[in-house]
């Protein structure tokens, strides 16, 4: 994991559960806990990609001027190159996880998306062969 946070590429999610989140993340997607301030907030590393789990009592999570409370959802997702598409489904289909769609086949690849525990979109996309 690169030391410095420049390196890294960060990306937000606002999350119901930090722990779950964490928990998630890093049993079923092979992120690592980078650190942890829980309930409020943790971040977790995959390669050069932090990902920022955001609850509802972090600063992130305060209202808007206008009112509007920061939530979790969306479609919007950070996106895992996986090998072999198949099996991924089936891995986390057997651990009880929840998908918004089957995997649809383009001339690019196949893709699915993940939601975390939060409803946060996570697709995983297996390039076509060449």
């Amino acid at each position: 994991m690169p030391d410095d946070l420049m390196d890294l590429v960060s990306v937000r999610y606002m999350v119901d559960d930090v722990d779950a989140a964490v928990d998630f993340y890093t049993k079923h997607l092979g992120f690592a806990l980078r650190t942890s301030a829980a309930p409020a907030f943790a971040d977790v590393t995959r390669g050069r990609l932090r990902l920022l789990l955001s609850g509802p009592r972090s600063s992130a999570g305060r209202p808007m001027p206008d009112g509007a409370v920061p939530a979790p959802g969306g479609w919007n997702r950070i996106h895992l190159i996986v090998s072999d598409i198949a099996a991924e489904v089936d891995r986390l289909r057997t651990a009880g996880l929840t998908f918004r769609n089957d995997i649809v086949k383009g001339p690019g690849g196949q893709q699915i998306l993940l939601e975390d525990p939060s409803g946060n979109v996570i697709e995983l996309f297996q390039p076509a062969s060449e």
